[in-house]
């Protein structure tokens, strides 16, 4: 299956959405880096109208909130992808996304969390959206974010 930008832009406008701004780093590494037909996306955290969601699941967030903050961060990977490669056209597939959720000791519903994202990829890119995966559970993310999200994609 061949993805195009054209695809992409209206399944997302189907979704009822529109990629953010593709977010710019905050400490010392660069947003992707593609060596041998693979780019690594650095960990994407989840914004709503702008703010990152923040919060700790099992403590203070839900599971649907954690979902939402999941895809919120997929929709966060599509945009560097975009701006990495100046659209989709050139993308191959989704590898492998890293998910981490801001986790209560006692909370263990990070794979049901992970699938916001998992879930939003194979709805932008069809067959070619479904990866591997891990779902981890953490003390605390950076600026407070529920969620964050890693990936590994194919490209041409």
């Amino acid at each position: 299956m061949t993805i195009t930008t054209a695809d992409v832009q209206a399944r997302l406008a189907d979704l009822g959405f529109t990629l953010p701004e593709a977010a710019a780093p905050v400490a010392a590494y660069v947003p992707t880096v593609t060596v041998g037909g693979l780019m690594h996306i650095s960990g994407q955290l989840p914004f709503k109208d702008g703010v990152v969601m923040t919060g700790r699941l099992g403590e203070d967030r839900d599971l649907a909130y954690g979902q939402e903050a999941a895809e919120r961060c997929g929709l966060m990977i599509a945009a560097q992808i975009e701006k990495a490669l100046g659209g989709f056209d050139r993308l191959e597939r989704i590898v492998k996304l890293g998910v981490f959720v801001n986790s209560d000791p006692g909370f263990t519903q990070q794979p049901q969390v992970a699938n916001g994202a998992s879930e939003l990829m194979e709805k932008l890119f069809g067959e070619a959206g479904r990866h591997a995966r891990a779902a981890v559970g953490v003390a605390v993310l950076p600026r407070g974010a529920a969620v964050e999200v890693d990936a590994v994609v194919a490209v041409r």
